[in-house]
């Protein structure tokens, strides 16, 4: 077929980011659902450009899932999508495998044709039961429906942005290909800012910096991080569930523009020892009405008590938190305390091995940055849990002010037990959920070398929760 007989949608990214930012704010403004869907297919119906609609989900692990729908098919079935739940890890059991998804049709982006392909608009979806209830292992449902209950109950907001470090490799599917190459090529081994405009590695934050403009992230910077072939791409404050979708947008189109160079973007915690890992650094406040509640001048590091409060949650929750946050076997390879390892249960505003740093701001943008997330966690899960959590968490008054210099888990068994011993988290998740994320990871640990020793081992790439498929689990 000729390029002539086609016309399929292609938009100039100007118009992407300003389509985008006006459906965030949409979001940020809590549109009626009924409005927003009424909206959306209505400009579905009416733009002939469009050919598919790809609707996106997210496992208990963290990984991202795509289903492209045909536009009219869409249009008339939106209220029955089912899909195979059987087929994702720590979804349904065979005999009970179908799942619905409706459409979130606040949660719609434009998507550069360039990199994306043209005719296609992406939207998040919500998993359900098969009577249309919520799934329990959708946990974006379960932050989303956090977020609803607590701004009903008082205008409470919880706002959250992620740093999210990742390496660039030379070559594709360079983590699926590691079982028969065993190493990773850099593309730079330049450092921090230290990457010349035009070399591949500024090319590649370029162009994937242009695409997250495109797609509304409202960007803030971009840089080589301190690690060689290490990149960081900076984006605006939002919502809790809009930064947790953002997440999984990132690393997507890091992965598809550096498949387009013939690269890899790879966010493994630790894919190379000796050099410093990739973190998920997670700044987080709340505010209601407006008022931003972790902001008191005349507090101690310019935060209120209440902030204080919500951070001694964390610390006394950390321990048991640290699998949620660091979910599988190579994130315990970057909790080193020799390479800036955030692994002390502890908060300061400068030292940089703590589990949480309070940054310098003001009434607007104070926040609590919890460092110990790698990039590999579920961004819904993580976030959802650092939130109820530091509002609702069990915790010891003074966590905060105690001598002495406790750690969080180096190996994903004592993270485990640990995570497996907390009934706050078994309320908070639920028995099932909570039982079922325990089981994946003891199943994932189970296939690598217990001690992790100084080399990182194919089996904990091989068999790592956003690298393997089936084909690769079967090689063993």
């Amino acid at each position: 077929m000729t390029a002539d007989l086609r016309s399929f949608l292609e938009i100039p990214y100007d118009k992407l980011e300003e389509m985008n930012l006006a459906a965030k704010q949409q979001r940020l403004d809590r549109v009626s659902p009924d409005k927003l869907q009424e909206e959306r297919m209505r400009y579905l119906t009416d733009e002939k450009r469009i050919k598919a609609v790809t609707v996106c989900f997210t496992d208990l692990e963290g990984r991202f899932h795509m289903l492209d729908y045909d536009k009219k098919f869409l249009l008339s079935s939106a209220d029955n999508l089912t899909f195979d739940g059987s087929s994702i890890r720590g979804f349904s059991r065979q005999q009970e495998s179908d799942l619905r998804l409706a459409v979130d049709w606040g949660a719609c982006y434009w998507l550069p044709a360039d990199v994306f392909g043209a005719g296609k608009v992406l939207v998040f979806g919500e998993v359900l039961e098969r009577d249309g209830s919520p799934y329990s292992a959708d946990i974006r449902a379960l932050l989303k429906a956090y977020g609803d209950q607590l701004f009903k109950k008082d205008g409470t907001v919880c706002y959250a942005a992620n740093e999210i470090e990742g390496f660039l490799f030379k070559g594709r599917d360079a983590e699926r290909r590691y079982y028969e190459t065993g190493q990773f090529e850099f593309i730079s081994t330049g450092g921090y800012y230290h990457s010349l405009p035009g070399d591949a590695l500024r090319l590649f934050i370029d162009t994937s910096a242009e695409v997250q403009r495109a797609m509304g992230f409202a960007n803030e910077k971009d840089h080589p991080e301190v690690a060689p072939s290490q990149f960081e791409m900076n984006y605006g404050y939002s919502e809790a569930v809009i930064a947790a979708d953002q997440v999984q947008l990132y690393k997507l189109l890091s992965r598809q523009v550096a498949a387009r160079m013939d690269m890899t973007a790879c966010f493994l915690p630790k894919p190379m020892t000796g050099i410093n890992g990739n973190g998920m650094h997670t700044n987080v406040s709340v505010a209601r009405k407006g008022k931003n509640l972790f902001w008191d001048k005349a507090g101690q590091d310019q935060l209120s008590a209440a902030g204080w409060e919500f951070i001694e949650r964390i610390l006394s929750n950390g321990a048991e938190l640290c699998l949620i946050l660091n979910s599988s076997v190579n994130a315990y390879r970057r909790l080193d305390p020799h390479f800036e390892a955030p692994n002390q249960i502890k908060a300061s505003p400068i030292d940089r091995g703590s589990m949480i740093r309070i940054p310098l701001g003001n009434e607007r943008s104070k926040r609590v940055e919890v460092r110990s997330i790698a990039p590999d966690a579920n961004p819904y899960m993580a976030i959802y849990s650092i939130f109820k959590t530091g509002l609702e968490g069990p915790h010891q008054k003074g966590v905060s002010k105690q001598a002495g210099t406790r750690y969080l888990s180096d190996n994903i068994y004592d993270a485990i037990r640990l995570y497996q011993g907390s009934s706050f988290l078994k309320e908070m998740l639920g028995a099932d959920v909570h039982a079922k994320f325990a089981d994946l990871k003891q199943m994932q640990a189970d296939r690598c070398p217990k001690a992790l020793g100084a080399q990182v081992k194919r089996a904990e790439i091989q068999f790592h929760h956003e690298v393997t498929n089936q084909y690769l689990w079967t090689q063993f």
